[in-house]
């Protein structure tokens, strides 16, 4: 039997793999794309918990050599965006998890080059249309905290043409309905 914790790492793995097929079919070269490519997979919950580690590249700093506000805004976006999947079934917060409503952040330390930060998203509420997640970017020994999010989603359908691309979660959907 599967542990919730390894389910729910799969659930946010399922996100990125969804991503990286719909990239690559349109080319895709957006700024969130390296993102996407070199945050790695920590932890995450059933609950809507997950935690990554991403280094602290130049291209998300600004001339003063520490983490630009913006690129922030791109990674707490992205990452705990990626809470939800461990809480996604089809037609409720599927995929990418709707659209950001708001999205404030509070910067408490500069985060030079180089730095490896954790990053952490939990879930605080989920409904049918609406969603809550808190996330912090700290250390990896969570002793330093850089700066913290609040950030609510608004659910829309996924694309149609974005399900099409069939990845193994979508297999565990299709099992999960059969045991009901």
């Amino acid at each position: 039997m599967e542990s919730s914790r390894a389910r729910a790492i799969k659930g946010v793995a399922a996100v990125f793999d969804r991503y990286h097929l719909i990239a690559a079919s349109q080319k895709f070269a957006g700024f969130d794309l390296h993102l996407m490519q070199t945050l790695r997979i920590v932890d995450a919950a059933e609950s809507g918990m997950v935690e990554f580690e991403l280094c602290m590249e130049e291209r998300y700093t600004n001339l003063n050599g520490v983490m630009h506000g913006g690129a922030a805004g791109v990674i707490f976006d992205m990452c705990t965006t990626t809470a939800l999947g461990p809480l996604a079934r089809p037609g409720y917060w599927d995929f990418m998890g709707g659209v950001t409503r708001t999205l404030n952040i509070s910067y408490l330390r500069a985060i030079p080059i180089g730095t490896t930060v954790r990053v952490r998203g939990d879930v605080t509420q989920a409904g049918r249309t609406m969603a809550m997640i808190r996330g912090t970017m700290s250390s990896v020994d969570g002793k330093t905290v850089y700066c913290t999010c609040e950030h609510h989603k608004v659910s829309v359908p996924t694309q149609e043409q974005h399900l099409k691309y069939k990845i193994p979660w979508d297999e565990l959907w299709e099992a999960d309905k059969a045991k009901l």
